[in-house]
């Protein structure tokens, strides 16, 4: 049999533990190129832009 605890952990204790389980604020810069917003080290969802050079097509051509 596994060992069974001796004595109840306190209200204190059981919430400390999960304190820093919180969520935390999302980080959100500007781009570079076209001055919208998006997540940093992602290329921008606008522009198609990421670290000064176009990564993703823009114009599509039809």
């Amino acid at each position: 049999m596994p060992p069974l605890p001796k004595k109840k952990h306190s209200k204190k204790r059981k919430a400390g533990r999960s304190a820093h389980h919180f969520l935390k604020r999302m980080a959100i810069s500007t781009c570079p190129q076209c001055r919208s917003v998006r997540l940093p080290h992602r290329v921008c969802p606008n522009c198609g832009y990421y670290n000064g050079r176009e990564v993703v097509p823009t114009d599509s051509v039809v």
